[in-house]
């Protein structure tokens, strides 16, 4: 295992959910994959080793705000990407 497999960005897995929660029937990958990677870079990082040291230490209201701001960049990134596809 490589030094860069040993860690992750919790962001990511927000961001996924808040794709999965506002996914459209005409989503496409490539569009997902856009809309995560500018939702990831208008977030801040908050890297882990193990995702259970994560949970435990984690508070529930910090939690639910990183919830909250990763729905509102995956919404904010949508918006950029529709306005911003190639034809």
């Amino acid at each position: 295992m490589s030094l860069r497999d040993a860690i992750d960005n919790f962001y990511e897995r927000l961001v996924v959910d808040a794709i999965e929660a506002t996914r459209e029937e005409s989503d496409t990958a490539d569009f997902l994959t856009d809309v995560m990677c500018v939702a990831l870079n208008r977030l801040p990082t908050r890297y882990y080793r193990h995702s259970i040291d994560m949970m435990f230490y984690l508070a529930d209201e910090e939690l639910k705000g990183m919830k909250q701001k990763s729905l509102a960049a995956v919404k904010e990134a949508r918006e950029f990407v529709r306005a911003h596809q190639r034809e």
